[in-house]
């Protein structure tokens, strides 16, 4: 599909933009540009290559999910502003 000015135009109106006639010349430049390109991408032979969700080799980050205790109750209530010793004892919200 070829990108003309009356496309730029009818685009500047859906996303509610106001774009005089060097604007709409340019943005027609450009995104024939762009689709030109595109075009280019899509000859590009990928026969065998797997999809990527990231062109950058991730690393596992995970560790095994074990349950253990880091900190004790009296350290974890040690700096509440209120607690009675087993919990921490906040406002009543009704």
């Amino acid at each position: 599909m070829p990108i003309t000015k009356e496309t730029v135009a009818h685009m500047a109106v859906l996303a509610r933009l106001d774009i005089d006639d060097a604007t709409q010349e340019r943005f027609t430049r450009q995104f024939a540009d762009i689709l030109s390109y595109m075009e280019v991408l899509g000859g590009v032979d990928t026969e065998g290559v797997e999809p990527l969700y990231s062109p950058v080799q991730h690393s596992d980050a995970s560790r095994e999910d074990a349950a253990c205790n880091r900190r004790t109750r009296e350290e974890v209530l040690r700096n509440a502003p209120e607690q009675d010793g087993q919990y921490f004892i906040v406002p009543r919200i009704v």
